[in-house]
């Protein structure tokens, strides 16, 4: 059986013991240790940790068996793992949210069948890795959801319908409904945090961020604490004042549009105009377009103040459908219809493929260049200038799919048949150079893709 180590900093997690494969010796056995660092395995006595799902700016989670839960019941286990350098007071904090996320489990977990349940919170304290230290670690075990949520949804399927949208719509209402009455803000509503099951039930994740609330005034119990997802959080609370049920709503509409249009909610919202500009993206029907346009007023007392009220709302009757018409905009010649051509969103391989083509196109290019200009810095710069100009072609779709291939074999066979454009250089050689910076281009996508994901989850 794999067991994986939770211990952060454990070089080689991955852990193999042939004896756990017996059920048996796997209830018996009193504990197992990290072969690497020591790291006990069974967390609480009870929790095998089988795999990594993923890190977050506070924690990591692992899926994990019960093994005192006849058929190893799967759960996920959440550590407090805080990246970074904190000062205290952040620390603090993070400590403080991961409890709370534990309290209002045990508060509502058990009570709605679209909220995880908590099965356990407790700490670990072991031995460091550094001599005569010890190091301590918090532990939550929750219900585990298997399927996927809504931001991969959009990244495999594309942009959601509005029966789609719909439905996401009302069953999120029916938990903030109950989330609410019970004086609890989420405060981070985004697709990441709503997962659909395998059969087709949406659960509201990750309540990490959840504030008690009361009546007090700004700054009082129901202030914020300045953690939210950029673009999805309203004015109130990414001014850090207090947050009330409509802070939520704001969020879950935000959800709505970025499933609709399948556009990042920063680039849906015009700064200038303070104003989300999203109706030219897609065709609903006008009650729902208006309903979420309420949900998105700037000021919290002017959207809808409760759940309830939005369910009422969407309970009217929705027809007959009204499309809306595609903005317009006010000219001194006759208005015309301006529609924004929506462009669906990169894939990590197409971004991965787009990076291997450009890299490898462009030391194509370069090479040709610098053997039929006289100046290397007018080579450089020609070759830059085309290179830009791929890359701009590849975001607006112009060249995609065959196309990344179709070019640079076209290109690598003129190079091949017209040996002056090499210079003397072996086709082997340039073949070699061409594969190499698209490796290179490869490697600097990925770094900065994956330094994107990392600054979206810790703000």
């Amino acid at each position: 059986m794999e067991v994986y180590c939770t211990r952060p900093s454990c070089p080689r997690p991955q852990n193999y013991f042939v004896d756990l494969d017996n059920m048996t010796t796997l209830k018996t056995t009193q504990q197992k240790y990290c072969t690497t660092c020591g790291m006990p395995l069974m967390l609480d006595g009870r929790y095998v940790p089988i795999k990594l799902l993923g890190k977050g700016g506070f924690g990591a989670a692992f899926l994990a068996g019960d093994r005192r839960i006849p058929g190893m019941r799967q759960c996920v286990v959440k550590q407090f793992q805080p990246a970074g350098n904190l000062t205290p007071t952040q620390l603090q904090l993070a400590q403080q949210l991961f409890e709370r996320e534990a309290e209002v489990l045990a508060q509502i977990g058990n009570e709605h069948e679209q909220i995880p349940d908590l099965f356990a919170f407790f700490p670990v304290t072991v031995h460091s890795l550094q001599p005569g230290q010890e190091d301590q670690f918090f532990y939550l075990v929750q219900e585990y959801i298997d399927g996927q949520n809504l931001e991969e949804e959009l990244v495999e399927n594309g942009k959601f319908s509005e029966q789609q949208v719909l439905e996401v719509l009302q069953e999120i209402l029916k938990v903030l409904q109950f989330v609410h009455d019970r004086s609890i803000i989420h405060r981070d509503i985004k697709p990441s945090n709503i997962m659909r099951r395998r059969d087709g039930k949406l659960f509201l994740l990750d309540f990490g961020a959840v504030k008690q609330v009361t009546n007090a005034p700004s700054g009082g119990a129901g202030a914020s604490t300045g953690i939210y997802s950029m673009g999805f959080a309203p004015p109130e609370q990414m001014a850090g004042n207090q947050v009330f049920p409509s802070t939520d709503l704001y969020a879950l509409a935000v959800t709505i549009l970025n499933l609709l249009t399948g556009q990042e909610a920063t680039q849906l919202f015009d700064a200038y105009r303070n104003q989300w500009q999203w109706r030219s993206q897609v065709t609903v029907n006008s009650p729902l377009a208006e309903i979420l346009d309420k949900m998105l007023l700037p000021a919290a007392n002017q959207r809808f103040q409760s759940a309830d009220e939005v369910l009422d709302a969407l309970a009217q009757p929705l027809t007959p459908p009204q499309i809306l018409p595609k903005p317009q905009q006010q000219l001194a010649a006759p208005p015309k219809p301006q529609p924004i051509q929506s462009q669906p969103a990169f894939s990590t391989w197409e971004l991965l493929g787009g990076a291997a083509f450009s890299g490898f196109e462009g030391a194509l290019i370069a090479i040709a260049l610098f053997r039929l200009l006289p100046s290397f810095i007018i080579s450089l710069t020609a070759s830059a200038v085309i290179l830009g100009l791929l890359i701009f072609a590849q975001t607006r779709r112009w060249i995609e799919k065959f196309d990344l291939l179709m070019i640079p074999g076209i290109t690598l066979a003129i190079i091949f048949f017209v040996p002056f454009l090499r210079g003397g250089v072996l086709i082997q050689q340039v073949v070699v150079l061409a594969v190499a910076a698209g490796l290179i281009a490869i490697s600097v996508t990925a770094i900065f893709r994956l330094i994107y994901k990392i600054l979206s989850l810790l703000f």
